[in-house]
């Protein structure tokens, strides 16, 4: 007989963690580019769809068959044994494959904008039907690791900190987006496109993580139940704002300013650190796990980003792989049952960390063999050119993600030298000579490839304008849902450069070999005259007004 309410309460968990997906999907949409956020978007659809499938036909068995030396269970393809408790077992099947689905998709942030889709399929496949199964069957199915007394309630290790390490090995073989370091090997930021994006995905995370955490209990009868349930959401709540006060205070003190993105992190850190031990930790436990995990995780990203020089744009090495680690551990000194803090000695602290290491070490060999497999193989990263102009449009032929909206990236520009580049020292004298307007209209995507080739022809200002509008061909022909789209009005921009002693033509040359490409939609070149041009802070008129001066 099973139970209603123990069923409910699991299924209800497993609808929570699943809204966890589009959590994560607007958080990684926010913290890139406009130009990518379709890629992002079906990264972590197919890491949903392509798991799902993958953990039914082999990776449940693999993770919670009948144990094989403590290492593997034993396979069950389609699932087809009998894995009931007080709820059925397609209840226990589609709760741990929403779990499955969470560690894939923690990979897409620190891939982004750089990785080829097809092979990020390969690698969503390999981890869902493979990877996360076996170690998950050392934790949760009866493996060595839950032999030894290795607790993890909910998924710091078993889910996070997999997805964490796998996280990295990706972005350290597939290397940082261009323009993110620069040729002296110092970080540039690259802001992503839309913070309220961002926040709205840690909000629906932090909301979806009660169900992570509460729904790991899967009893909901018997006042024991009930009280741990009470617990674990107090525990979860706690860490999660105090990993968020943590990490502004930090950035506030540091920067002087209390940065979004980083509190925004602090959350997930918090939330990531408290999941392993929510329900044999006090509340005073929580607040001290968030503390740490909220001060380390800032700390983390700026040393993955500056010192190891692995380019993870949404910072989920630091919140889950890192964070994940750390609260796994901090489990065996602040469990009220057993840690050391309460008196429970050192042999729980050492489970703990075995546990810890252990499963760094299997992610670690296995990720790293699997995307040098790719790598070698179908390739793991776009082309230059697919990069710059952006993925949604190379990737997927999508012209904007916000079709029928005005919008633009933040720092659209990221040539590898940008940060580098330094004004050309010009004279100072005056110069009597014709100033011409060239007027370029093109792609927005086009805008990176274009910027660098007016850089290397000595241009050093330049105005930028978004636009809509459309050619005689009346726009590109594309189709959407099966159907064709009529004549729009096309995101555009244009550029407006103002030359007098750079001669008109180069211009034009360096625009004719940034945007040619042969077919409709390239652009057009407008050419007009310039009667006067007056610098507003100097009162300089003319040539004088256009050259560089030295602050």
């Amino acid at each position: 007989m099973f139970s209603s309410v123990d069923t409910i309460w699991v299924l209800l968990g497993a609808a929570l963690v699943f809204f966890m997906q589009p959590g994560f999907c607007v958080l990684e949409v926010g913290l890139t580019r406009a130009k990518n956020a379709g890629n992002i978007i079906m990264k972590n659809l197919m890491d949903f769809s392509i798991g799902s499938v993958m953990f039914w036909i082999i990776g449940f068995g693999l993770m919670h068959g009948t144990d094989i030396s403590g290492i593997i269970g034993t396979p069950d393809p389609f699932i087809t044994g009998d894995y009931s408790g007080s709820f059925p077992s397609w209840a226990f099947v589609i709760f741990h494959t929403v779990f499955c689905a969470t560690a894939a998709t923690i990979v897409s942030g620190a891939m982004a904008e750089r990785t080829k889709f097809s092979s990020y399929c390969i690698y969503s496949l390999i981890l869902s039907a493979i990877i996360y199964p076996i170690s998950g069957h050392w934790i949760w199915g009866g493996g060595w690791l839950s032999e030894m007394g290795f607790h993890d309630f909910a998924g710091s290790t078993a889910v996070h900190m997999v997805g964490g390490v796998a996280a990295f090995c990706g972005a350290k073989i597939l290397g940082p987006r261009i323009g993110k370091y620069d040729k002296d090997g110092n970080a540039r930021a690259i802001p992503g496109h839309n913070l309220t994006f961002a926040a709205l995905g840690v909000f629906i995370l932090w909301f979806a993580w009660f169900g992570f955490n509460g729904g790991s209990t899967t009893c909901a009868t018997g006042d024991d139940s009930l009280a741990s349930m009470g617990l674990i959401f107090v525990t979860t709540n706690i860490a999660a704002a105090t990993g968020s006060i943590t990490s502004m205070l930090f950035t506030w003190i540091k920067y002087g300013k209390p940065d979004v993105s980083m509190s925004l992190n602090g959350v997930l850190a918090g939330l990531v650190g408290i999941t392993a031990g929510c329900d044999v930790v006090s509340p005073a436990g929580a607040f001290i796990i968030g503390l740490v995990c909220g001060l380390v995780c800032p700390i983390a990203v700026e040393f993955i980003d500056k010192k190891l020089k692995v380019d993870d744009p949404v910072g989920a090495v630091s919140v889950h792989g890192v964070c994940g680690a750390i609260g796994t551990i901090m489990v065996g000194l602040l469990a009220t049952d057993g840690g050391l803090f309460y008196g429970g000695g050192t042999h729980f602290l050492a489970v703990q960390c075995i546990g810890v290491v252990s499963v760094i070490a299997w992610i670690a060999v296995t990720m790293t063999a699997v995307f040098l497999i790719i790598k070698h193989t179908i390739g793991i990263r776009v082309s230059e050119e697919e990069e710059i102009i952006g993925l949604d449009i190379m990737e997927h032929d999508l012209t904007s993600s916000y079709a029928g909206f005005e919008t633009a990236d933040r720092d659209l520009t990221t040539p590898e030298e940008a940060a580098a580049a330094k004004a050309i020292e010009i004279s100072h004298s005056h110069y009597e000579g014709k100033m011409t307007n060239v007027s370029i209209v093109c792609n927005k995507t086009k805008l990176d490839v274009l910027k660098r080739e007016l850089e290397n022809i000595d241009i050093q200002g330049m105005s930028v304008t978004e636009l809509q509008g459309c050619g005689v061909q009346k726009g590109k022909r594309q189709m959407y849902r099966g159907s064709e789209v009529g004549a729009v009005l096309l995101p555009k921009i244009r550029v407006d450069v103002v030359v007098s002693k750079v001669p008109v033509q180069t211009v034009v040359d360096a625009a004719h070999r940034a945007l040619y490409t042969g077919a409709s939609g390239d652009g057009k070149i407008f050419i007009s005259d310039v009667e006067n041009v007056v610098r507003i802070s100097t009162g300089q008129q003319g040539t004088e007004a256009l050259q560089y001066i030295e602050h």
